[in-house]
């Protein structure tokens, strides 16, 4: 039997897409055959790496291959998110990441990757409340009583932060500018360096994420002076929002997310976003994360990735407005 040129052609493009199909989802079902890397790019003890740890935890029950989180820390989290943008797109090198990832280059006059092309957003993983601690020793009980010491005596106080463009260091530049504050930021290569500082009495104040300071303003070794929700947290009734404290519209929480490399095939990604979303909605997250104020709202690329360009936004006219260049 003849079949006309224009017959064949379409014939042969048809059982290309159904190859192509066929091969796609073998791929992803094939996912993973080895053990896989999730890169933390800060120190062992913040809020990154927790989240982290409690995924690859549950991603390894799950898929039946070992899911290995590697702290890769340096450059504010730019070494190891660097790391995973060269990665190959297979799947084997995932990266877990706070709002840093995209406030660096707002404020970083270069970083070694881009941001939107580079990466490839797999899942939203949840958000926590952010919360001002400060050194017993400060004499303020909220954060109005320290705006309005600091104003006054600015060489009595410091201010840390555990990573240049972290949310808790934009954070904290804003308030800084809208309080009117004159003094430096000390930035330090991650969460459990910065806290220790705080906790020693060597830095006066810092933001950070609520699950890893929680438990030293539960023992009294920290004092919470303002969260950076919009309303108070049930955990913390007490203690006053940043907007009730002299700042009106002040909001800001710090989110997490899995990333891959750019071009990831849509098959492994189609995996690894289902697979993160049961991770996250299990008992195991709302045992280890839940009580410290962890929100779990895992949302796959369609959603995630319009939410990125929305925080870009956000972080871009804070950058602006209080004019945070970092060389």
């Amino acid at each position: 039997m003849n079949i006309p040129t224009t017959g064949r052609n379409a014939l042969v493009a048809s059982l290309l897409a159904v190859c192509s199909l066929g091969a796609a989802h073998a791929q992803g079902d094939a996912y993973p055959s080895r053990p896989v890397r999730i890169i933390v790019p800060y120190v062992p003890g913040g809020t990154v790496d927790l989240v982290a740890r409690v995924l690859a935890q549950r991603l390894t029950e799950q898929m039946g291959q070992p899911f290995v989180v590697e702290n890769r820390a340096g450059a504010s989290g730019v070494i190891g998110s660097d790391l995973v943008a060269k990665a190959p797109a297979d799947g084997y090198t995932l990266l877990v990441q706070s709002p840093t990832l995209i406030a660096n280059p707002l404020m970083v006059r270069k970083v070694p990757y881009d941001v939107v092309t580079d990466f490839t957003p797999v899942s939203f993983l949840g958000s926590v409340p952010m919360v001002v601690a400060a050194h017993p020793s400060v004499p303020a009980e909220n954060l109005k009583q320290f705006l309005d010491a600091a104003r006054a005596k600015p060489q009595g106080f410091s201010l840390g932060t555990s990573a240049i463009g972290s949310p808790m260091h934009v954070s904290l530049e804003a308030i800084k500018f809208n309080g009117k504050l004159e003094m430096p930021i000390v930035a330090y290569r991650g969460t459990a360096a910065a806290l220790n500082d705080l906790l020693g009495g060597q830095i006066s104040v810092i933001i950070d994420a609520l699950p890893s300071t929680a438990p030293h303003i539960q023992s009294g070794k920290l004092k919470a002076l303002a969260v950076t929700t919009k309303a108070r947290i049930p955990s913390m009734p007490q203690v006053p929002t940043v907007a009730e404290s002299g700042i009106p519209g002040f909001e800001m929480v710090t989110w997490y997310g899995l990333w891959a490399p750019g071009k990831l095939p849509e098959a492994i990604s189609k995996r690894l976003t289902e697979e993160a979303a049961k991770a996250m909605r299990s008992s195991l997250v709302t045992e280890r994360l839940g009580a410290q104020g962890f929100v779990a709202s895992p949302m796959g690329p369609a959603q995630f990735a319009p939410y990125i360009t929305k925080e870009i936004a956000t972080y871009a006219r804070i950058v602006r407005d209080a004019k945070i260049q970092i060389d």
